[in-house]
């Protein structure tokens, strides 16, 4: 029976990737410090036999030496989240991106010198892209960041400097490193605290309205059900093929803003209406976006059997449900 290790475990995504994990025969280990995720997302599986849970840091050395000395397999999803958690706060997103992987890399680098060879899995995010104006984007493409001075950056230079470190690993000693680029990832357990787009408009439009739409709504986007994403992961973390090599994993179907929110009116709640803001009044005067992100994903197809399963309409339709479960759960 392999045993996983998943940073973050606690949180959307990696919560979801431990009951994935768990139905294929994994033992699972997770380690998080509930800054953004929550043990509740861990309800479904906490009693299972083949799960444990520690709360604590991946920050912390001793934890993650002890940890990861009986890992298969680690899955490193702890991260600082969402649009404005990161533009609010910089050094932490910085903090909390780099130095846990440094720290990560290090242990299993000594574990290789000791005989034994664990892959890492490493989440990464299509901010790193930055504003490349490309239409479409893949994964040897430029990029683009924004100047210093304006913090949204942060997060894609400093996920950037985790690729660096973890291929850099790859490229001086053979540790196997899997590189996944997320785009939009939604589901249910998602917030919208944190900026989250789409479980942002399914929470106001089952409150009454209105769904407020950042500058003119013409942004593009695609948006991945998790449990699509989570089965390309772990397909990815088998697949010898794709060690020491980067993938976006997501969606590719492009929908605007604008027109999302429309379509999350039209199934939860018509009566709803759609307020635009400004960038400035919803984050700061600084604030950059990025118009089009839509990834390429002929490399995760040709590496995996990469068929989604949910199409955007099946994803709100099951978000509407969950939140409406959740409310009256909460009531």
């Amino acid at each position: 029976m392999k045993h996983a290790l998943v940073t973050g475990g606690a949180g959307f995504i990696g919560s979801h990737l431990c009951e994935s994990l768990l139905e294929r025969g994994f033992r699972v280990t997770v380690v998080d410090d509930e800054s953004t995720g929550s043990r509740k997302n861990l309800q479904a599986v906490e009693r299972h036999q083949q799960f444990h849970y520690e709360f604590g840091s991946v920050a912390e050395a001793a934890l993650v030496r002890k940890l990861v000395a009986d890992a298969d397999v680690v899955f490193h999803l702890a991260a600082a989240v969402g649009v404005r958690l990161i533009a609010e706060n910089p050094v932490h997103t910085i903090e909390t991106n780099i130095y846990p992987t440094e720290l990560l890399l290090r242990e299993l680098r000594e574990r290789q010198q000791a005989g034994r060879d664990v892959k890492i899995v490493l989440a990464s995010s299509s901010e790193v892209y930055g504003k490349n104006p490309k239409p479409q984007w893949n994964e040897d493409d430029d990029l683009v960041l924004g100047p210093t001075s304006r913090p949204r950056w942060a997060y894609g230079a400093s996920k950037a400097i985790d690729e660096f470190l973890a291929l850099g690993y790859w490229r001086q000693y053979s540790l196997p490193v899997v590189v996944c680029r997320f785009f939009n990832v939604v589901g249910p357990r998602q917030t919208g605290r944190y900026g989250m787009v789409l479980p942002r408009f399914v929470e106001a439009a089952a409150a009454g309205g209105p769904l407020v739409v950042h500058a003119d709504g013409q942004q593009v986007r695609c948006f991945a059900h998790v449990a699509d994403v989570v089965s390309a992961v772990i397909a990815l973390a088998e697949s010898e093929a794709a060690a020491g090599r980067v993938f976006n994993v997501g969606s590719d179907e492009p929908v605007s803003i604008g027109e999302l929110a429309g379509r999350v009116i039209a199934a939860v709640n018509p009566a709803a209406a759609i307020e635009y803001e400004s960038y400035a009044e919803a984050f700061a005067a600084d604030f950059d976006d990025v118009r089009v992100r839509v990834p390429d994903l002929t490399r995760l197809r040709e590496t995996i059997d990469f068929r989604p399963q949910y199409t955007l309409d099946r994803i709100i339709s099951e978000l509407a449900d969950w939140q409406r479960d959740n409310s009256t759960t909460q009531a």
